[in-house]
């Protein structure tokens, strides 16, 4: 490893833990992977200098989940077939310790797209269910900002290895680096400071949009006409947020991105998919989804079709939409021209949708409702919070005032205002 690298991957450290966390001195830190509880063991050198970061800022105590993906395999090829309900619940209570007592969670994402490629989908989905069973008493606090929390991005092997199939392998890690620290701004002399403006510039876009108060967007592209009614008191956003404490913390780094949620039965119209999916370690691509009042009734997938259908038969909330975010096709992820089979990344290369659980912090005091309440006014909840891109070059995107005015939001996939 050279000083420069080393050098780099400090800056990224610190920017992950001063813009994306905003660690608090005296906070407790947990580290955790964002779909099955553990950090991969072969991320522990970055992981090294995240937690001497931490420690830095003032932390009295980091801990981190790990794993191994390799066991992960292991138990799809040993394990008894009626064994994948379970999971090690200490986990997630270890980062419900953390979060209630005053810490920050740091979520990793850190993943394979082909790592359970070929394994029985029926057993992935139930150990997936397993896995979001645990986990929704965090994400009850992820969705009311309890606690400062942020994801971020580690290269691995098989991830680097699927997104530069064309270099000789030992190239493949240092451009898979190369790529991220690009894209979240880490060669930027001082890399806190252009985040900082990037975050005000996003800040502006949601403010403009609130300004609005749209009812209702409509979006047109190739395969795509889709109508999603906005509820009343709605909230446009950026990743950057405060906790209830009023910590503020940015939610993911890279973010590109301003989002909403969308009132749950005000959805109709097809859209279609632009960029692949990779959920539960399987890639869904080239996809289609048909909206009635709400709720998907048709859907196609020439990739995965039987992994798109155990995520929209999860629960009642995961064939609704909970999120609806808009990224202008400039984005810097979107210009590196690079697919990277990770959620994180390109969603913010393209305006995305999500299926499932709605943040309760994107309606007007949506924090401090009840679940009742907040269903009553148009949120959706689910076990599942599964982004998916439908933005391109080729993507309009209209606003509806209540007077019935419509207004260009997005031309061509760039911002209209």
């Amino acid at each position: 490893m050279d000083d420069n690298f080393q050098t780099l991957m400090k800056k990224y450290a610190e920017l992950a833990v001063k813009v994306g966390l905003n660690l608090q001195s005296g906070q407790k830190l947990i580290l955790h992977h964002l779909r099955n509880g553990g950090v991969p063991i072969e991320t522990a050198p970055f992981i090294r200098e995240l937690v001497a970061s931490a420690y830095r800022a003032g932390s009295p105590l980091v801990d981190v989940q790990w794993r191994d993906d390799e066991i992960n395999l292991l138990r799809f090829e040993n394990a008894p077939r009626d064994s994948f309900g379970e999971f090690p619940a200490y986990r997630a209570q270890g980062i419900l310790d953390v979060i209630e007592n005053g810490g920050a969670m740091f979520t990793i994402s850190a993943i394979d797209p082909d790592l359970l490629d070929g394994q029985d989908s029926k057993l992935v989905d139930v150990q997936q269910r397993a896995f979001l069973e645990a986990w929704k008493p965090i994400s009850t606090h992820i969705g009311k900002n309890t606690a400062n929390w942020t994801v971020i991005c580690i290269p691995v092997d098989g991830w680097a290895a699927k997104i530069f199939p064309e270099l000789p392998t030992e190239e493949q890690m240092p451009a898979m680096w190369d790529a991220l620290f690009k894209i979240c701004r880490v060669y930027e002399d001082d890399p806190v400071a252009a985040w900082e403006a990037h975050l005000a510039d996003l800040q502006r876009r949601s403010d403009y949009l609130n300004s609005k108060a749209y009812r209702e967007l409509r979006y047109t592209g190739p395969g795509t006409d889709l109508r999603i009614g906005l509820p009343q008191g709605h909230i446009w956003r950026s990743a950057g947020f405060r906790t209830q404490s009023g910590i503020p913390f940015t939610a993911n780094i890279p973010t590109e991105e301003v989002f909403t949620l969308p009132d749950r039965h005000a959805v109709d119209g097809t859209v279609r998919s632009t960029r692949p999916l990779v959920y539960t370690g399987n890639v869904i691509d080239k996809f289609s989804l048909t909206f009635k009042e709400g709720k998907v009734v048709d859907f196609s997938a020439e990739r995965g079709e039987n992994i798109l259908a155990n995520l929209l038969g999860t629960d009642e909330g995961s064939s609704m939409l909970g999120e609806v975010a808009l990224v202008p096709n400039s984005s810097p992820i979107s210009q590196s021209g690079l697919l990277f089979y990770n959620t994180l990344l390109d969603e913010n290369a393209s305006c995305h949708l999500a299926l499932g659980s709605a943040y309760q912090l994107s309606l007007e005091g949506g924090e401090f409702m009840s679940a009742e309440d907040f269903a009553s006014r148009g949120g959706n909840s689910s076990l599942v919070h599964s982004d998916f891109m439908v933005g391109s070059g080729e993507l309009d995107v209209d606003g509806v005032l209540d007077d019935g005015t419509v207004e260009a939001v997005l031309r061509s996939g760039e911002w209209a205002y």
